[in-house]
């Protein structure tokens, strides 16, 4: 009997019917002869209330007792996909990570799964029960609860999937797959059959919300197979897989922005070896991640230094570096909110020329100013204002996909 992992999102369960509905198609698998794993949001926008919650009663509460209140979403949720299960004649029972032992690292807000104690979950299967596990949270070494941060329920059921040996992970949303933009931007964008993990990787990371990129990560280091779907229509979604396997790939497969984010500058740093590596650091060592970093030319033997972290980080950011810049030297930190990044994502890029020529094109061609550029081999990344993010999408996407550049191209 081949093991399946199902994993649904907060508006697939956000009220009673659609909750029965997921009890459907759960106990639809398992009638099909699947083991089933099905790990589950919290309802609809109960995180936000919560969040709100929270901050009605401390402006600032500490990440420990922020975890704590999260993560009773999810324990709402998966004791009423169970009872439906349960409603329906089944055998069920609903765990959450800390029954599961679903072990994290201690960095509260956006922990990372370090280890998954499958013995309780197998005990549970032998037994013939289909398993209801809270996504999105984990238990640290000391006990605590912890979160995986926006979107950590996708990671949950990988690293179950992973875990267990599962056929295959299917991420139920309320899009029926991956699409070359977001549909509610971009009128055109039109739905992928296939993507590779590389692409899902790097559209994750820059601001596309069909997946979590820690899951993507995941899926690709341990050989899972993902698949995007909907949780409202029996229809084909997205396979995730290697690059490889797939019998063409897109110059572009991707246009995208992440509004979330937040420049910041280091103005005036001293022009001497381990400058670059100080400030990075001890905003690493805070777990502050930061991305487009670029360095101003020397003059008068000092340089600034720019880059761009999530809103989320940007407090906690500037009071790390508000003492960083005096330890070396500096004159100060700006911080710019009114920023977005639009990126575009393709393997096909390895292999065609002028690609980032066509988007900064379409980007002059809209008036749009570029702020900073970052690339690799699959993706290029502009900074512009944050008020026109929705408008470069449609006009990258524009470029590509109605404007004939797009080209198929023959995997090596």
């Amino acid at each position: 009997m081949s093991l399946l992992v199902q994993k649904y999102g907060g508006t697939s369960v956000a009220d009673e019917g659609r909750l029965r509905n997921v009890a459907r198609r759960v106990i639809r698998a398992a009638d099909e002869g699947h083991q089933m794993v099905v790990v589950v949001s919290a309802q609809g926008d109960t995180t936000d209330h919560l969040i709100e919650l929270a901050r009605r009663v401390n402006p600032s509460p500490s990440d420990r007792e922020f975890d704590m209140l999260l993560a009773v979403g999810e324990q709402i949720s998966i004791s009423l996909l169970a009872m439906a299960i349960e409603a329906a004649g089944r055998p069920v029972v609903s765990l959450t990570a800390a029954q599961v032992g679903i072990v994290t690292d201690d960095i509260h807000k956006k922990a990372r799964i370090v280890e998954v104690k499958s013995r309780r979950l197998a005990r549970e299967l032998k037994a013939g029960k289909i398993v209801i596990v809270a996504g999105f949270q984990g238990i640290d070494r000391n006990g605590d609860i912890t979160t995986l941060g926006r979107g950590g329920s996708d990671t949950t059921a990988v690293a179950l999937a992973a875990a267990l040996g599962a056929v295959r992970c299917e991420i139920y949303t309320d899009v029926d797959g991956v699409y070359t933009a977001d549909p509610r931007v971009v009128k055109g964008a039109y739905k992928l059959d296939r993507i590779s993990h590389e692409e899902m990787l790097e559209l994750a990371s820059l601001g596309a919300q069909v997946l979590h990129p820690r899951s993507v990560e995941l899926a690709k280091q341990y050989g899972v197979r993902l698949e995007v779907l909907s949780s409202f229509a029996d229809v084909p979604g997205t396979l995730v897989e290697e690059a490889d396997k797939m019998e063409d790939v897109l110059q572009v497969s991707g246009v995208t922005s992440d509004k979330n984010i937040a420049r910041l500058a280091i103005i005036e740093v001293p022009d001497r070896p381990g400058m670059a590596y100080r400030i990075l650091a001890d905003l690493a060592g805070a777990g502050v991640n930061v991305d487009m970093i670029i360095q101003s030319m020397r003059r008068d033997h000092v340089n600034d230094m720019s880059f761009t972290v999530s809103d989320v980080d940007v407090e906690r950011a500037m009071a790390i570096l508000g003492q960083t810049i005096v330890d070396i030297g500096a004159r100060g930190v700006d911080c710019d909110r009114d920023v977005a990044k639009v990126s575009i994502v393709g393997i096909g890029l390895k292999e065609k020329a002028g690609v980032a020529t066509a988007m900064f094109q379409a980007l002059a061609e809209n008036g749009i100013n570029i702020q900073m550029i970052s690339s690799s081999e699959i993706k290029v990344s502009c900074l512009i204002a944050r008020d026109q993010a929705d408008l470069a999408v449609r006009a990258i996407h524009d470029k590509f996909f109605t404007g004939g550049l797009q080209v198929a191209k023959e995997a090596g």
